[in-house]
């Protein structure tokens, strides 16, 4: 007698009222760790939430594995950390297949990259080569090897971090690669009220412990969806088509991939804010953040602030066109 095949049943759906209190819970946790960094804590959960990746362009110790570490515990989900070294392969990080000699067959052994959050740390000491391994993993959520496609955990979160490019044995990271990142961040040095709880155990690496998950993987999943149905009326996309024209035509990179990371964020950001649609403020809030590390720039310049200063000035320079 043949077996009927297994019914599968969809998770229960969890609404606004229970997924919005339990996400700004676990970002309040996050905050009371990693403190005095507000806005970029924020703005790392509303990419996560978005779908995107994170770069971290900053010098050591300033707080950018603990604040990967945080976002993996509210998360509840897996954490690996990688190294990045000039003689690191693409299998260091997608894995590769190997010999069964019991089985007669070859069997993939996942690499570091089969997680929830991944931090890359020192992604330009990586050869290109190596580099060109994440490509898609970030974009698509799956690693192909051997003719074989496997597909990543969902969620799946990137967090990588760059040295300046005149230290020693770095390498530029392409153009390609930093238009998979949905926003680049400066963490900067804490203020000094914020680097005494540090240094006296009240926050930082020593209280991550405290954190747990805000939800279970599957309440984030939800979470991500509920995010991608924030409301981008008409005004909104007209204006965000011309801040995107100007940056094109002021000579800036600008791709529609990078839009569409832009209007995701502005979409998170507009979620956490309890609302159900974007308004320009979520978009010039975000700008910086998503477009700075794109386009010509001087890459020595660790915080870009003359890109950021200079997006600012657009800003303030092209009307939103919209009176209500």
């Amino acid at each position: 007698m043949t077996q009927a095949p297994p019914v599968l049943v969809p998770p229960p759906q969890r609404g606004q009222e229970v997924l919005r209190p339990a996400v700004r819970a676990g970002l309040a946790a996050l905050e009371s760790v990693v403190v005095g960094k507000g806005p970029q804590v924020r703005r790392s959960l509303a990419a996560l939430l978005a779908g995107g990746h994170v770069l971290l362009e900053d010098l050591p110790g300033v707080g950018k594995t603990t604040l990967a570490k945080g976002l993996s515990r509210i998360l509840g989900g897996s954490f690996q950390r990688v190294q990045g070294t000039n003689d690191l392969l693409p299998s260091d990080l997608l894995g590769m297949h190997l010999w069964d000699a019991q089985t007669q067959s070859f069997r993939f052994q996942p690499g570091p990259v089969f997680c929830n959050v991944l931090l890359l740390d020192e992604l330009n000491r990586i050869g290109p080569k190596t580099q060109s391994a994440m490509l898609e993993v970030m974009v698509e959520g799956q690693a192909t090897l051997d003719r074989s496609t496997h597909r990543l955990p969902d969620p799946f979160f990137v967090i990588a971090t760059q040295n300046p490019l005149d230290h020693a044995g770095t390498f530029p990271l392409p153009e390609s690669q930093l238009d998979r990142f949905s926003c680049a961040l400066h963490l900067g040095h804490p203020d000094p009220a914020a680097e005494r709880r540090v240094l006296k155990g009240e926050a930082g690496l020593d209280r991550l412990d405290t954190l747990g998950p805000a939800l279970d993987l599957e309440g984030w999943r939800q979470a991500r969806a509920a995010v991608k149905t924030v409301r981008l009326s008409d005004p909104v996309l007209d204006y965000a088509e011309r801040v995107v024209a100007r940056i094109r035509s002021d000579g800036g990179f600008c791709s529609t991939r990078a839009a569409k990371h832009w209007l995701g964020l502005a979409q998170a950001e507009a979620w956490l804010a309890d609302r159900d649609f974007v308004t320009p403020d979520d978009l010039q809030a975000c700008l910086t953040d998503t477009m700075a590390h794109r386009g010509q720039l001087d890459e020595r310049r660790l915080s870009r602030s003359e890109r950021r200063e200079q997006l600012g000035r657009m800003l303030k320079d092209l009307p939103v066109g919209w009176t209500g």
